[in-house]
């Protein structure tokens, strides 16, 4: 007997469907006419024991215990899954062969090895499982990928790298809680005082950027914009044009750091100096320039787009998109963090085209326009790509035809849609310009794109009827200027120059969008230069998966308030910031972290690489957590977190001690 095992039972039920009917159901499991069963974990069946496991006196927060770090590891059998548990060992017997279905991730890899590990499995049963990666719940690609079934030991990086994140972030988390809830109580604070090495350099970020939001000072600064007039005879006006002046080095002390003129009398005597005179082309570039396509999405950009465009949260998106991966079969694997796609995918094309178009209202009539003339399904972009797709590839829509979308689900399908129809159409094509103007001993310069080929453009343009200029997030933000036609050295007249008077704005509120940017770029907020420059684009702050629900958790804990878009921090969430060390509120030991996570997926580093420089690291913070005395948090806190699972708006921050304590 071959027995699969899925992560959840809607992967299951895809997985039995495609195998020889008739089928029997059991509780748990589904039998098919040639033997093959199929059953399937329910999330995770297994968690991390608390630290009482180890030790009763753990029971007890107490600095005394701390750090606390397990010589052997135990995993606990959640009571809410247990029935489950049970049913798949009975079945683990019985089969001959093991066939693991987890999601195609990291955290997918480890939830099913775990539970294969815990059950005793071992010997040439073990080293005969093989690895069964889904990504489309569609019956004919679910059988496609039952004919390309790998070696699960091909995965055994991926799942070590899964099982150093998981007992790293049960390390620090539980450590770092009990050592500054600790600290808090000493001041009066009633609650837990959740750290996590993702969460609160998130947090960090957060708080940071209130505090320059608190302490800018606007200041004023002053462009001078020319007026320019191309001359065809003495009774004949020309076309006319502005310019904008570039300060010389002899300005440097009137300019800020960005090269802004700070002094309203230079910038009158230079706007003074310019009007009515003569002036002349001094260079002109004129770039062709070509602009490809967005590439299909992950999970990351998808939630960013969606939130500029739509004002939906991360949590809100991966809901939408789990709904349509799983209940609607629409879209592929959501949870993906790769861009790409496999070539094997290129010959769907026209089906899925197919399926776009009777799917998406607006897409659909944009289609009845395009689809003859400027779809070109042979086009290959650089999405294309065995290279960069190994266990899942990018978010795109699948080959099915449904009319039952509407809402929010009917946008976040639109948003995925565009992109992958966008790979077949032609680049964006434009002539970058740029003309420098000398007007006396001032240079001016002038700027202008004119288009060649709107492309794959045309049908992000199109979306934008329905929605306000925001709602496009792949929209031009700077509208520029027709030029009229030039040559070098032509001769020109400045008319009358006006000085603007603008003032410096502060930094932007984190949203959604900015603040899952963040974690996806993480090497910008990085401080040191080094880790900075070795960080890969794919290092972030946690993974695709695990980003919304760390942003709703902060919510939770009364850490972050929401007020429409905006996102700031609490007096609760500030104060915790400032009692801890900057090495936990900085994203710089995350991100090495998750650097080092990624090189042991790959086989390029080991386990241990991770964990015994972080052992000794805890030792170094729990002393120094001693030393705090956080006087913010005094006061502050509620008096126990509600037992009633309540929408993330509504949860109440409170003091009773969890039992399993967050650790992102």
């Amino acid at each position: 007997m071959r027995l699969f095992i899925a992560e959840k039972p809607s992967l299951g039920r895809a997985i039995a469907d495609v195998l020889p009917k008739p089928h029997k159901k059991g509780d748990g499991y589904i039998n098919a006419a040639n033997g093959d069963t199929v059953t399937w974990c329910v999330g995770h069946l297994l968690e991390q024991e608390q630290p009482e496991a180890y030790d009763p006196a753990f029971k007890k927060w107490s600095h005394e215990h701390l750090p606390i770090i397990p010589q052997q590891w135990q995993l606990a059998v959640k009571k809410k899954t247990a029935k489950q548990l049970a049913v798949i060992r009975k079945l683990v017997k019985q089969a001959d062969n093991l066939i693991h279905a987890g999601d195609p991730d990291r955290e997918g890899q480890l939830l099913v090895d775990e539970v294969i590990n815990f059950l005793g499995v071992t010997g040439s049963k073990k080293n005969s499982i093989q690895r069964l990666l889904i990504n489309d719940l569609n019956p004919s690609a679910v059988k496609q990928s039952l004919n390309k079934l790998r070696s699960n030991r091909e995965f055994i990086p991926l799942s070590t790298s899964a099982l150093a994140r998981s007992r790293a972030d049960w390390l620090y988390g539980i450590n770092l809680t009990r050592a500054y809830t600790l600290q808090g109580q000493k001041v009066g604070y009633k609650g837990v005082l959740s750290v996590g090495r993702v969460q609160t350099p998130l947090l960090g970020l957060v708080v940071r950027r209130d505090i320059a939001i608190e302490a800018f000072v606007s200041k004023p600064f002053y462009e001078v914009w020319s007026w320019l007039e191309t001359q065809k005879s003495q009774t004949e006006k020309g076309e006319t044009f502005k310019a904008k002046w570039q300060p010389s080095e002899q300005c440097s002390k009137y300019l800020d750091e960005q090269g802004r003129n700070l002094s309203q009398a230079l910038a009158q005597n230079v706007a003074g100096r310019i009007s009515e005179q003569p002036a002349s082309v001094k260079n002109l570039k004129r770039e062709h320039k070509k602009q490809a396509a967005p590439l299909p999405y992950n999970l990351s950009a998808l939630q960013i787009d969606a939130s500029k465009a739509f004002g939906l949260s991360a949590k809100q998106v991966l809901d939408i998109c789990q709904g349509l991966y799983e209940r609607h079969k629409l879209i592929t694997y959501p949870r993906s963090d790769c861009r790409y796609l496999p070539l094997s995918h290129f010959n769907q094309a026209a089906k899925v085209q197919s399926a776009i178009l009777a799917n998406s209202q607006d897409l659909g009539q944009q289609g009845k326009l395009l689809s003859q003339t400027e779809y070109d399904l042979t086009l290959k972009s650089k999405a294309w790509n065995d290279k960069k797709v190994d266990a899942h590839h990018a978010i795109i829509p699948t080959q099915k035809v449904s009319n039952n979308l509407s809402g929010n689900d009917a946008k976040v399908y639109g948003l995925i849609s565009r992109n992958y129809l966008a790979q077949f159409l032609s680049t964006h094509e434009f002539y970058a310009v740029r003309v420098e103007v000398e007007i006396g001993t001032g240079l001016f310069v002038a700027v202008a794109k004119e288009l060649i080929n709107q492309g794959w453009k045309s049908i992000f343009i199109q979306g934008r009827n329905k929605n306000n200029a925001q709602d496009n997030p792949n929209k031009d933000d700077d509208p520029q200027q027709l030029l009229p036609s030039l040559q070098q050295g032509q001769a020109l007249k400045s008319l009358q120059a006006e000085v603007l008077e603008k003032h410096t704005s502060p930094p932007k509120h984190y949203t959604d969008a900015s603040l899952l940017a963040a974690m996806t770029g993480i090497s910008a907020h990085v401080t040191d230069p080094q880790l900075r420059n070795i960080l890969r684009d794919t290092d972030g702050l946690g993974t695709e998966a695990t980003r919304a629900g760390i942003i709703e958790l902060l919510f939770s804990r009364g850490f972050l308030s929401r007020n429409g878009k905006t996102i700031t921090a609490t007096l609760t969430g500030r104060s915790l910031i400032e009692s801890l060390p900057e090495i936990a509120t900085y994203p710089d030991m995350t991100a090495r972290w998750e650097s080092e996570l990624s090189a042991i997926s790959e086989g390029k580093s080991q386990y241990k690489t991770l964990m015994m420089p972080l052992e000794q690291q805890l030792t170094d913070l729990v002393i120094q957590s001693r030393e705090v005395t956080p006087q913010g948090l005094a006061g502050l806190g509620k008096s126990s977190f509600s037992k009633k699972r309540r929408p993330a708006s509504k949860r109440k921050y409170a003091t009773k001690k969890p039992k399993t304590v967050d650790r992102c």
